[in-house]
């Protein structure tokens, strides 16, 4: 029986604190149809009082995401007497060899302990430029759902908790029960963040990365090469390669095309085009290209998105 500590420190989102109990309690009802419980769950609040923990014995510590909406808010609150000293207890419980996972605005706190230079992670995709800013030490996948770089896990936006878990009860109580409890919530398995990201937001974060993203969607239907998107923002193609994944977390072949995509997305979803004239439209000359690439970040084929009323 694995002991488990969840942290939730004061104003955590509220869902994020649900999906953790709710699926441990999910994996010791179908392990109890075999064994003991896997999992001893003990639940250790952070709020503006202080509260001495002692997890000594504590072999996984999982921590919700915090509920922060804005960076300013998030700046804030990871300076904030509870959060040190929920930093200090992911600390110390790593030096005794606790697993740590954690999700969403969460993985700041991980990152401000130092625990995560040096290692692979996620984070919710809305924050990643601040993450790459704060933390250059870390090696940020934000395009991934989950980064299990045992003996640390890391989740991405919101509901990525939910495939945190996944990845925890499959760590300590295996994959076939892992499987089970996704089955019994009706969990899909999601890998990337990528068809969630909206390119438009994260680009607004840094003007020229901003004048880009409008350039690309005025010359949508036509091909062009990555220079010369470059020199219509009036940057080096170095220089905007550098801002582009410094801002958004991708390549300037990848900015590109998730905004044709999203174009694509959106016209199959709102139109009665076929694909190959929503192929032209993007600059595909290609409708087989279109399809592949729907394919690649979606999981599904193109028909998947039109209404089906």
């Amino acid at each position: 029986m694995t002991k488990v500590a969840v942290v939730e420190i004061d104003g955590c989102m509220a869902s994020s604190a649900a999906i953790t109990h709710d699926v441990l309690a999910t994996a010791n009802r179908i392990g109890a149809a075999k064994r003991v419980p896997p999992f001893k769950v003990t639940t250790v609040r952070c709020g503006f009082r202080r509260n001495d923990v002692d997890l000594r014995g504590i072999e996984l510590v999982i921590v919700p995401g915090l509920g922060t909406a804005s960076a300013d808010e998030l700046e804030t609150k990871l300076k904030s007497p509870m959060c040190r000293r929920a930093g200090d207890l992911l600390m110390r419980a790593h030096a005794t060899g606790a697993v740590l996972a954690a999700s969403c605005a969460s993985t700041f706190l991980l990152a401000e302990t130092g625990l995560l230079d040096g290692r692979r992670a996620t984070t919710t995709w809305w924050f990643a430029p601040l993450f790459r800013q704060r933390y250059p030490a870390i090696e940020l996948l934000s395009e991934r759902m989950v980064v299990a770089d045992w003996p640390i896990a890391t989740g991405g936006a919101a509901m990525a908790q939910m495939d945190l878990m996944l990845a925890v009860v499959g760590r300590f109580a295996g994959p076939s029960l892992a499987r089970a409890c996704a089955n019994y919530l009706l969990l899909d398995e999601r890998r990337s963040q990528a068809p969630f990201m909206a390119i438009t937001y994260l680009a607004s974060q840094d003007p020229r990365i901003a004048k880009a993203e409008k350039w690309v969607r005025e010359n949508i239907a036509r091909d062009f090469a990555i220079e010369e998107l470059a020199n219509a923002v009036a940057l080096a193609p170095r220089t905007f390669a550098r801002r582009v994944s410094a801002t958004c977390g991708v390549s300037p072949i990848q900015f590109v095309q998730r905004i044709r995509l999203e174009t694509a997305r959106l016209l199959l979803e709102t139109t009665r085009l076929s694909v190959e004239q929503i192929a032209q439209r993007i600059g595909y000359a290609e409708p087989s290209t279109l399809r592949r690439l729907i394919r690649r970040d979606t999981k599904h084929p193109p028909g998947h998105f039109r209404p089906t009323a």
